[in-house]
């Protein structure tokens, strides 16, 4: 069911839409192990994109402040240190 009747706004969601699980698959495949890598998307929001979680900078780097309380924690904290060791794009 599209949000609109209008063509382009469907279109601009439609795209949107693509673009998410496209980002989603990739995180899987790039940055996540074990049941993560093979779950559904509702289980990926569920477990890691609703996480009590902030990235800060300070020192001139990232850090991740998870809740010591979130069950999930060690997977999120693998994945953005996998995240971090990708290489940077050439531009």
């Amino acid at each position: 069911r599209f949000p609109s009747r209008h063509f382009q706004i469907n279109a601009a969601w439609l795209e949107l839409s693509l673009a998410a699980i496209d980002l989603l698959a990739w995180t899987q495949v790039l940055l996540l192990e074990g049941e993560l890598a093979t779950s559904e998307p509702k289980k990926l929001r569920y477990r890691l994109l609703h996480a009590a979680a902030r990235i800060t900078r300070g020192a001139r780097r990232l850090h991740l402040r998870i809740a010591t309380t979130w069950p999930w924690r060690h997977d999120l904290a693998t994945a953005f240190t996998r995240l971090q060791a990708l290489p940077r794009p050439v531009t």
